[in-house]
C-alpha cells in the first residue's frame, strides 16, 4: 500500500548510532520526527525490540545471550497528528505489516512467568518465508506468522509523568517489579528525556508496550491524546506470539508498517476510556484454531498450599503442565519448550468466580508440529 509520508530508518545501525529516527523513552519533550494530517498514512521502518543486539551470528551458536536491555524498546517517532489537542482520542489503523526474514526469541535466568526456574539462558534464530518461522534451534516446528506491532503509544503530559513515575517508584518501594527512569542506554542521550523519560518496559493509559497479539493488520487502536500532535510513536514488532509472552520475547524482528492516523476530538468523544481500546475486523481475526491440547492450572503451589484465586499461580501451573508436556512427550530441552510456550502457547482465564480456585488454561496450536 502507498503511503502519503514515510520515515525510513536505517536497520542496519542501532538506534544509539541513529537517534534522528526514533527514541526509547516516553517523554513529552521529545520532537517529533514527522506529521501527518487526520486521515493520512505513513510508512514506517522498525528495529526489533532489542534494537539490532541478536543477529544471525551473536550470540555465537551455544553461547548464552547477554544483551544490555537499557536499550529496550527503539521506537520510531514521535509522529505528529496536526489538529490533536488534549482530550481528543486518536485511532491507528495498521494497513500494512511487512516482516523482515529473521527474527530471535531469547530465553534468561529471571525472564518471564517462569524465570525463576530458568537456570541458564538460550536463544533461538528464526527464519521467516512464506508465512512461517522454523529454527534450527527448534527442530520440528513451524510457527504460522500473525505479524503485529507490540508497542504502540503517545506521548504523556507533564502531569502524567510525574503520576506515572510516582506510582512506580513507591511500586519499587513495597517490592514491586518496575523499571524506573535510567540514563544509561537512553534516547535521547541527554536533558530530561534522558533522566526523566520513561521506561517503554510496562505499558500505561497512554499505551506503550501493550504486547497483544491482535494489533496486527486490519485493527485499530485508540489511545488518549495527552500533549499537542499527539506524538504517536511504534516499535517492537512480532511476527508470532502466544497471549502472555511467556518467557518475555515473542519471535522478536524488524518490519515496515503502514498505518492510518485519525482523530476523534474531545466535543465528539461520548465514551472516552481509561485504557487503551481495539478493534479488530471480523475478516482480520486469528482463523479458529485447529486440533489444540490445553493444560490448566489452579492456584496451588507445589506444596499443595491453596491461594484465594490468584491467577498469577494458576497461570504458573497452567504453564508448568504445558512444559512439562512438551519435554517429556515431545522431547524438547526445558529451554526450547520455554520458548515454544512463548511464541505459540495462549494463557486464557478460563474461570474466575468459582469459590478460591480460578482456573488458567495454556492453549497449545498441535498443528506446529504439523506444518
Amino acid at each position: 500500500m502507498r503511503a502519503t509520508h514515510s520515515v525510513h530508518a536505517d536497520l542496519t545501525r542501532p538506534l544509539m548510532d541513529d537517534s534522528r529516527s526514533g527514541h526509547n523513552r516516553w517523554h513529552p519533550g521529545i520532537a517529533p520526527v514527522a506529521r501527518v494530517v487526520p486521515g493520512e498514512s505513513i510508512s514506517i521502518d522498525l528495529r526489533d525490540g532489542l534494537d539490532g543486539q541478536a543477529t544471525e551470528t551473536n550470540p555465537p551458536k551455544g553461547a548464552a545471550p547477554s544483551f544490555d536491555f537499557s536499550r529496550s524498546h527503539p521506537l520510531t517517532g514521535p509522529i505528529e497528528v496536526v489538529g490533536a489537542a488534549p482530550g481528543d482520542l486518536v485511532t491507528i489503523e495498521f494497513l500494512e505489516i511487512a516482516p523482515a526474514s529473521f527474527g530471535f526469541t531469547g530465553v534468561r535466568p529471571g525472564g518471564g512467568l517462569l524465570g525463576d526456574e530458568i537456570s541458564e539462558g538460550f536463544i533461538a534464530r528464526w527464519a521467516i518465508k512464506d508465512g512461517f518461522a522454523r529454527s534450527d534451534d527448534i527442530p520440528g516446528v513451524a510457527i504460522r506468522g500473525t505479524p503485529f506491532v507490540g508497542v504502540v503509544g503517545v506521548a504523556p503530559s507533564e502531569a502524567r509523568l510525574r503520576a506515572f513515575t510516582a506510582r512506580e517508584t513507591e511500586l519499587a518501594s513495597r517490592g514491586g517489579r518496575a523499571t524506573l527512569p535510567e540514563a544509561k542506554g537512553a534516547v535521547p542521550v541527554d536533558g530530561p528525556a534522558a533522566t526523566e523519560g520513561l521506561r517503554t518496559i510496562p505499558p500505561r493509559e497512554t499505551g506503550g508496550n501493550l504486547d497483544i497479539k491482535y494489533l496486527q493488520k486490519g485493527a485499530r487502536l485508540t489511545l488518549p491524546v495527552d500533549v499537542p500532535g499527539a506524538l504517536v510513536s511504534f516499535g517492537d514488532a512480532h511476527f508470532a506470539q502466544g497471549n502472555g509472552e511467556i518467557c518475555s520475547q515473542a519471535i522478536e524482528m524488524a518490519a515496515r508498517i503502514v498505518v492510518q492516523l485519525s482523530l476523534i476530538k474531545k466535543g465528539d468523544v461520548q465514551w472516552r476510556p481509561r485504557y487503551p481500546v481495539l478493534h479488530v475486523p471480523a475478516e482480520t481475526s486469528p482463523a479458529p484454531l485447529g486440533e489444540r491440547l490445553l493444560t490448566v492450572g489452579l492456584p496451588i503451589d507445589v506444596d499443595g498450599r491453596n491461594y484465594d484465586m490468584d491467577l498469577r499461580l494458576a497461570a504458573r501451573e497452567a504453564l508448568r503442565e504445558m512444559m512439562a508436556y512438551l519435554v517429556e512427550e515431545r522431547g524438547y530441552t526445558r529451554s526450547q519448550a520455554y520458548v515454544i510456550c512463548s511464541v505459540a502457547v495462549d494463557l486464557e482465564i478460563s474461570e474466575a468466580v468459582n469459590g478460591s480456585n480460578g482456573l488458567v488454561s495454556a492453549v497449545l496450536p498441535l498443528d506446529i508440529f504439523r506444518a
